[in-house]
């Protein structure tokens, strides 16, 4: 079964795909009990990155009763880590979704009997050094091509030959989404006869973490929905028809901005949000592109339960099932050419025949 075809699967919560070649299913014995906290600037229920992420936490305890989960949230981004260090005393494993959790290395240095799970993220120490820790797991996602696929079914479904993406900050992997969806788009123009055009505006162009000019449109901000609104507004002025987002809890603003319009059509982002685009008896969603993280939360901390665990800095993608795009019927609004065109760009990014651009490969957009 190929992982595009997966979304129903992906949506049950207690369903959960374990990520990666010659992975047993879950031991439930033998194992040590383990506390787990999650941390997160938005929360646990933003529909979007944080709850994929507890939803594989939520996976691994239903099969554990002998373990426990708390979720912290803290809305301030500076006091994330000293929350992480407040914490650290108290639990055995810390999941931390976000690049904002990069500067977490001296903690887990001083504190080489907990382990972390860091998603969307590598480490550093607090003098900015890179570090690989045997208790630190990082899994980093080439969302790149989940945009690139958002962009192909953007070009070859839009009315007006405008579309747009919308992030929430310039962190890498928000930036490898814009990239990715461009370049789709790019590829959908030369490949498939589409005449697409990306609209970005000025007023709400980024500036990566390096200092670079990104353009794009950006919220600022991962839980602004005004704000997301704002710019949903704009892009729809400017005539914008499919929208990608990719902006956390900032992106349910550009959801209602979308459902106030006419003929207006988002594609939602790291999890599958059909059931967000509910507007009457329509629905906004046109498809979404995946990111999965719950499967590869929830091995990790089967690792970490059974005394397996290593630390590494994984970076996942297709070809291990990590990356993709919705088209299971009833999930989506896609014309089937569309799911068709979107079936064959997925197989050639599997095999590498097709290597959308990012923000660590930019060579022009193709």
């Amino acid at each position: 079964m190929k992982f595009m075809k997966m979304a129903g699967f992906l949506a049950a919560t207690a369903s959960v795909m374990m990520i990666g070649a010659g992975v047993a299913s879950a031991e439930t014995e033998g194992g040590e009990p383990i506390s787990v906290c999650i941390i997160t600037s938005s929360g646990i229920d933003d529909g979007s990155f944080n709850q994929d992420c507890y939803k594989g936490i939520l996976s691994f305890i239903d099969e554990h009763d002998d373990c426990t989960v708390t979720d912290i949230k803290e809305s301030d981004y500076n006091e994330l880590i000293p929350t992480v260090e407040k914490s650290v005393g108290d639990y055995d494993v810390f999941v931390l979704p976000g690049f904002n959790f990069a500067g977490i290395g001296d903690i887990a240095q001083n504190n080489p009997d907990k382990d972390f799970i860091v998603v969307d993220s590598t480490i550093t120490d607090s003098e900015g050094n890179a570090l690989t820790l045997d208790n630190v797991y990082t899994m980093t996602f080439k969302e790149q091509e989940g945009g690139f696929l958002a962009g192909v079914a953007a070009a070859l479904s839009t009315k007006s030959d405008k579309v747009a993406v919308v992030n929430g900050m310039p962190f890498p992997s928000n930036v490898n989404y814009e990239l990715g969806f461009m370049s789709g788009v790019a590829y959908a123009n030369e490949n498939y006869g589409t005449a697409a055009e990306c609209i970005e505006l000025p007023s709400y162009a980024g500036t990566d973490l390096f200092g670079n000019e990104v353009g794009g449109n950006y919220t600022g901000d991962f839980t602004d929905e005004a704000q997301g609104k704002v710019v949903g507004e704009a892009l729809i002025d400017e005539g914008c028809d499919v929208i990608f987002v990719a902006a956390g809890a900032s992106g349910n603003g550009v959801f209602t901005a979308a459902k106030e319009a006419d003929d207006v059509y988002v594609i939602g982002c790291d999890v599958d949000q059909f059931d967000d685009g509910v507007n009457g008896s329509g629905n906004i969603i046109l498809t979404s592109s995946l990111k999965v993280m719950h499967s590869n939360v929830k091995l990790q901390l089967e690792n970490i339960y059974n005394g397996t665990f290593s630390g590494q800095d994984a970076i996942l993608g297709a070809d291990t099932d990590s990356t993709g795009i919705v088209t299971e019927e009833g999930r989506q609004q896609l014309d089937d050419g569309v799911i068709e065109k979107l079936d064959e760009c997925y197989e050639l990014i599997k095999s590498g025949d097709i290597v959308p651009a990012s923000q660590d490969d930019f060579q022009g957009l193709k």
